[in-house]
């Protein structure tokens, strides 16, 4: 659909995605592939050009392998490289930013990928193209309307959208979020403002994160990071309260210079520059109406740890099955309330953990992996097996990887749709419309049952039979039929 050429009238379509960033991509993506007719608008006229959110965890590398964009994650980017302290112009010690962790077969990705913003955000255009979705730049919203049918956007330039749901994904300065009056609750986590630019930058190694402490006659610390997959680095610098950040290229050749023993010619290039202020912030609600916030646009995370992207696109992964399986006529409109339940809960807890790893309070370990998170408190996790142990594998918990009998588990869920698993156990369970079934003799992790596997990976129902899995499977659209 060729909106840029369309005269003034109102275009019909399921889904408006508001902002091309990883979120909005991402969910863009995984419309795209369930066949929904669905359009991302970005209100600049290209993608974001920095690298600001950089770091990909374990979890999202898993979404992202199951929205078909892995090969190109892993090409793109690279390992975290150690930190390394310098002082007066020498090396005096090196600094482990994450804390190691061991390969298992439940988890194939361990720690974090680094990616620059900007390429993951090429990598979901070029695969949001390849299924057949397309993003509308210059597409600048400035008012939105809905009513129990659907909700009506506007924009600075061009023809209004009618949609029947709308998804703000347009950042922490939402118009969207705005415009429906959803408040946001949050603190400043430090006041001092910060420096975050891509340069290129001769005299310093590519194989450390180079970490500059301040010194007495300095203002605060300077960080430079080589960016995996690219000649650039990111330089991160630290402010006293109040200081109106120069963000010219001279400006970031002094502070460089200042804070380290390059010299302002070592900066050859800036590439993009900002400035920000660490700080925290919730949506008090993810929901209103026929409108859904993903992203920054719900929730706003300091940098340390990582948390940001993660959250934000696997805020997109929630939704995007719960719209599809709606949509298509098989869901019930309901199950569209268990996004806010589930994600609500989830973006908070990562907050408070961004904020304690930014004060030092918390290290960047297992918790900032999010391979733990999951929905045990959902209306949509039903756990129907008594007596289990402590650490079982329960409903609402991440389904781990195995490799049974030549079978690999993830390759199996790989794909919009839902699967059935049952695991020491000879019953046959009930044949469900769009559902793969596949079967393994036992697994330590699993224990013995049977297990049916949402599409974003979470075990939604477990039991030690199939009996009660229909009245499950209409809840969630299983058995009704299809629209498309």
């Amino acid at each position: 659909m060729e909106l840029n050429n369309v005269k003034e009238r109102l275009v019909d379509m399921d889904v408006l995605v508001v902002g091309a960033g990883p979120t909005g991509l991402a969910l863009g993506v995984d419309l795209a592939r369930r066949g929904v007719d669905a359009l991302v608008v970005e209100r600049a006229d290209a993608l974001f050009p920095g690298s600001r959110g950089k770091g990909i965890q374990p979890r999202t590398m898993e979404v992202f392998d199951d929205l078909g964009v892995l090969a190109e994650i892993r090409a793109a980017g690279g390992d975290y490289p150690v930190g390394m302290i310098w002082r007066d112009g020498r090396r005096t010690g090196e600094h482990q930013m994450f804390d190691p962790a061991e390969a298992d077969d439940d988890s194939p990705y361990t720690t974090p990928w680094m990616v620059p913003q900007w390429r993951t955000q090429e990598i979901l255009l070029a695969r949001l193209e390849e299924c057949g979705g397309r993003v509308a730049f210059g597409r600048e919203v400035v008012a939105i309307a809905q009513d129990e049918d659907g909700a009506t956007v506007e924009f600075a330039a061009g023809p209004p959208v009618r949609a029947r749901y709308v998804v703000a994904a347009d950042g922490g300065r939402s118009v969207v979020r705005r415009a429906l009056g959803i408040a946001m609750t949050g603190e400043t986590v430090d006041p001092h403002p910060m420096l975050v630019s891509d340069v290129r930058i001769t005299g310093l190694d590519r194989d450390n994160w180079h970490v500059f402490p301040p010194r007495e006659d300095t203002a605060g610390f300077l960080a430079i990071c080589p960016l995996a997959g690219t000649e650039d680095f990111q330089v991160v610098a630290q402010f006293p309260e109040g200081t109106d950040v120069d963000l010219s290229p001279d400006g970031i050749r002094r502070t460089v210079a200042e804070r380290s023993h390059l010299s302002p010619e070592a900066v050859t290039e800036v590439r993009w520059a900002s400035d920000f202020r660490p700080r925290t912030a919730l949506a008090d609600r993810f929901r209103a109406g026929r409108v859904f916030l993903a992203g920054d646009s719900a929730h706003i995370h300091s940098p340390a740890g990582g948390q940001g992207l993660n959250t934000s696109v696997q805020d997109a992964y929630n939704l995007g099955w719960k719209l599809g399986a709606v949509l298509s006529g098989g869901a019930p409109e309901s199950l569209l309330d268990t996004y806010e339940e589930e994600r609500l809960p989830v973006a908070a807890d990562m907050l408070g953990l961004s904020t304690r790893v930014y004060r030092g309070e918390a290290r960047r370990g297992a918790a900032t992996r999010q391979l733990g998170l999951g929905y045990r408190g959902s209306s949509l996790a039903v756990e129907t097996r008594p007596d289990l142990p402590e650490k079982a594998l329960r409903a609402g918990d991440r389904a781990p990887d195995a490799t049974v009998g030549g079978v690999r588990l993830f390759d199996v869920f790989q794909g919009p749709h839902w699967t059935l698993l049952t695991v020491g156990t000879r019953e046959e369970p009930p044949p469900l419309p769009g559902v793969r079934t596949v079967r393994i003799a036992s697994h330590d992790r699993y224990g013995a049952g049977v297990f049916l596997v949402r599409p974003d990976g979470y075990v939604g129902w477990a039991g030690t039979g199939a009996r009660d899995l229909p009245g499950y499977a209409s809840r969630v659209g299983l058995t009704a039929g299809q629209r498309r």
